[in-house]
């Protein structure tokens, strides 16, 4: 499996960001680690064993990024306002400066642009799926496993203009019926799920929600809940990827 490692500066955060490339050809998956993660964290977990039939055999390349959720949504007892704006441009370097550096490294490798899938586990699944949600002329695909889809749990009972747009139960639910994005979304692939076993019972009630809003909208979404013996753990993480991947990848 061939790795990479990249180091660059970030004008939206005002700093270095880190981020490591796992194969050399195929669909570019975009993974944000579990809370307050970091860019290594796909090889340390282990996840690198579960994609490795993709990536070796030049179907999926992994970009595997940094977090700043120390300072955004980790960050309970700071300063609601800061913390957001810290998410958002976060946000910004990812949508800005790694989608299309994504592009810049996957068309070297694939000579054509290759749409991007969103993948992450606990805080990391909020990430994806707010990313393919808020952009889905960027992404095409989420697999988003474990995660809390509003901002309730992080901010409070705190809203601005700033977590609403951060937050896909709220605006989601706010979305006109006739919105553009809900055809984008329809013609995208969208995979969320969750298990009912030990340390997901909010993330349970949020998947909930999440699928009512989406049902609502008329938003094609493959929304599963796994048994009441599937914890929070990346044990079940690793099947539920290995599971899922194939639909994703218009195999199944």
């Amino acid at each position: 499996m061939e790795v990479r490692y990249y180091k660059e500066y970030s004008p939206a955060l005002g700093r270095d960001m880190e981020f490591k490339v796992y194969g050399h050809q195929g669909k570019p998956v975009l993974f944000i680690p579990c809370q307050a993660g970091r860019f290594y964290d796909f090889e340390n977990f282990h996840m690198t064993d579960v994609f490795a039939p993709w990536i070796d055999s030049g179907k999926i390349t992994v970009y595997s990024i940094d977090t700043i959720d120390n300072e955004t949504w980790a960050n309970k007892g700071g300063d609601p306002r800061w913390r957001i704006e810290r998410h958002e441009a976060w946000y910004h370097y990812i949508v800005d400066q790694m989608v299309p550096r994504i592009g810049d490294l996957s068309g070297e490798r694939n000579h054509s642009y290759t749409p991007i899938m969103t993948f992450g586990c606990s805080l990391g699944a909020m990430h994806a799926a707010n990313l393919f949600f808020r952009r889905p002329d960027l992404f095409d695909s989420v697999l988003a496993l474990s995660g809390i889809y509003d901002s309730h749990d992080s901010f409070g009972d705190y809203m601005d203009d700033l977590v609403y747009m951060n937050s896909p139960c709220d605006y989601l639910s706010g979305m006109s019926p006739n919105h553009p994005w809900i055809h984008m979304y329809n013609e995208r692939r969208i995979i969320i799920c969750v298990g009912q076993g030990a340390w997901e019972d909010i993330l349970k009630e949020s998947t909930a929600r999440l699928k009512g809003v989406l049902e609502s909208k008329g938003i094609n979404a493959w929304v599963d809940f796994w048994g009441f013996d599937v914890n929070h753990d990346w044990d079940w993480w690793y099947k539920q990827t290995a599971y899922y991947l194939p639909f994703l990848m218009g195999e199944a």
